[in-house]
């Protein structure tokens, strides 16, 4: 439930601060995701978009991942770089996503980059205290409200 008021403090405090990037090239938003790997994560970040040229995009995701292991809740912080390939509606994309622990490159496909399905491996970098392994295969599903998408 925690991670619930932390998602709503991040979008009601980053409203300013979309409105502010709305007429730069930038588009901004919280985003909110389920990832296995090994273990279920609910994933919480905050990311910035831009036009790179042709239609591909370019996006930089920051945030957190929360799992449960023994009864106790684990916040594993990551950073995450997308590239999407001719964003023309249904946007393939290649990403990368690193923890303190597991750097995992991945595949997919978004829907405006509002609904995305992905699929990679992570390589684990290190063990974290009382989980297990986090590497391998993974599966994801994410979900991503831009604050200040518009058309020119």
């Amino acid at each position: 439930m925690r991670i619930f008021w932390i998602f709503i403090f991040l979008i009601l405090s980053n409203i300013s601060y979309a409105q502010q990037v709305k007429k730069s090239n930038w588009i901004v938003g919280p985003s909110l995701g389920y990832q296995y790997q090994e273990k279920s994560f609910l994933k919480a970040s905050f990311w910035g978009l831009t036009d790179i040229g042709y239609a591909n995009y370019i996006r930089f995701d920051a945030g957190a991942n929360l799992t449960f292991e023994h009864k106790k809740a684990y916040l594993i912080p990551e950073l995450g770089i997308t590239y999407y390939l001719s964003a023309k509606g249904v946007w393939p994309f290649i990403k990368t996503e690193i923890t303190p622990y597991t750097i995992s490159p991945k595949v997919g496909v978004g829907l405006f980059n509002i609904v995305e399905v992905g699929a990679g491996y992570g390589f684990e970098l290190k063990q974290k205290d009382n989980l297990p392994p986090i590497k391998g295969f993974n599966f994801s599903l994410g979900l991503s409200l831009p604050l200040n998408y518009h058309l020119y």
